[in-house]
């Protein structure tokens, strides 16, 4: 995963730069499709975790000559993050302290101004040379076992209390205390009136004689929707969970562009049809645009996931894509961009095709990669992929055998 989210890091802002790289961070939709094209579990919470960790290590090198800078992470990393900042900003010139104090304030209004029944365990601060961030926090509610993604973007940003996010991730909890919604405005500045007026005593006094009351009825004004993707439960991939007609364009795209763009132009060795059909959605999570992910669960469909779902993660297409992408990406830095000219123009073919194109149903899919699994370097968190038994005799595969891991 490091090497693989760094070299499409390099990829996307060699062909847009570093702000569209942070806009596309902020998009939760982009983000867990950024983590399943990786082999993370595609519906997992881990995915920020594991992404945000995976870019720490693989960025990280590439500091001086990305000009990006990952800080933060899980646990006590997050709580060094106001340092790894102030450091960062002595090293390259930009204000450091000023982007401490916007990671404490950050995390202050996703555990105190917004309160939703997540606990922050996750914060992420990615900063880049000239100053601009993106922010991604995650909070976990232990009762339900689910979590939430907070992202965070400076680029349009005027207030952190006027709905500041640039999107959410996380299945609605009901009524919350929230803020920093903008229409939040009074109850924030009558707060600081009672504070200032009453003091902490009457504050408690008037809170215990309005404690049986009932709450009147009120009108609320319609609160503006943010990018909110909502993952379900189950840890399969389902039909219902693709869409399949992109699904598809994907899949011919590769067999249509991979003979003439990876055999003829790139002449990769080892690279054969499979890894050109996990190129295609490599492709896409470089190139599309962002109502192209919308069913994050596609891209686990390049490389698997490391839970068996939808498939164990075949290691060598993974290895494989990563030499073709390392391949353009370097040659790209030297002026020389038929590589990824060859990655795009797979892209291009995906939405070409998908308007006609037609082909199997994801089960027939996802049966034909656990068939050829072994054969790909299969492997998952329960070990290797054995080859298939022999139709003859009990005629029950590895695969099914083994799915009672």
């Amino acid at each position: 995963m490091t090497r693989l989210g760094a070299v499409i890091t390099e990829a996307i802002v060699q062909h847009y730069g570093r702000d569209e790289l942070f806009r596309r961070l902020a998009n939760p939709f982009w983000f867990q499709s950024f983590g399943a094209v990786m082999g993370m579990d595609w519906h997992s919470s881990g995915i920020t975790t594991s992404v945000l960790g995976a870019l720490k290590r693989g960025l990280t090198p590439l500091s001086g000559e990305l000009g990006i800078h990952v800080c933060g992470g899980r646990g006590s990393h997050s709580r060094k993050t106001p340092g790894e900042l102030v450091d960062i900003g002595d090293r390259v010139g930009i204000d450091g302290t000023s982007l401490a104090t916007t990671s404490r304030l950050i995390a202050k209004v996703d555990s105190a101004a917004l309160q939703d029944g997540f606990d922050l365990y996750l914060h992420g601060f990615i900063v880049a040379d000239d100053g601009k961030w993106v922010v991604v926090q995650q909070g976990m509610n232990g009762d339900r076992r689910q979590a939430r993604r907070y992202h965070w973007l400076s680029e349009g940003l005027t207030s952190f209390l006027d709905s500041p996010h640039a999107a959410i991730e996380g299945r609605e909890q009901g009524e919350i205390i929230n803020l920093a919604d903008r229409r939040a405005e009074r109850s924030r500045n009558g707060q600081l009136d009672l504070l200032t007026s009453l003091g902490p005593d009457k504050i408690i006094r008037e809170f215990n004689a309005l404690e049986g009351q009932a709450p009147a009825s009120r009108k609320h004004d319609a609160q503006p929707m943010l990018p909110h993707l909502i993952m379900p439960a189950h840890h399969d991939v389902r039909q219902e969970d693709v869409n399949m007609r992109r699904l598809h364009g994907n899949l011919a795209a590769a067999a249509d562009r991979g003979p003439v763009d990876f055999e003829e132009l790139l002449l990769t060795p080892g690279v054969g049809a499979r890894t050109v059909k996990a190129l295609a959605m490599v492709a896409e999570v470089v190139h599309g645009a962002p109502c192209r992910f919308s069913d994050p669960a596609r891209f686990s469909l390049a490389h698997g996931g490391k839970d068996r779902h939808p498939f164990p993660v075949p290691l060598k297409v993974y290895d494989e894509t990563i030499s073709v992408m390392k391949s353009a990406v370097k040659k790209g830095r030297l002026g020389r961009d038929e590589e990824l000219a060859a990655l795009k123009r797979l892209d291009d073919q995906s939405r070409v095709l998908e308007r006609y194109v037609t082909g199997p149903d994801l089960k027939e899919i996802i049966a034909g990669e656990f068939d050829r699994s072994s054969s790909y370097g299969g492997r998952s968190v329960f070990g290797w992929e054995e080859p298939p038994a022999s139709s003859e005799g009990n005629g029950t595969s590895s695969r099914v055998r083994s799915s009672k891991n």
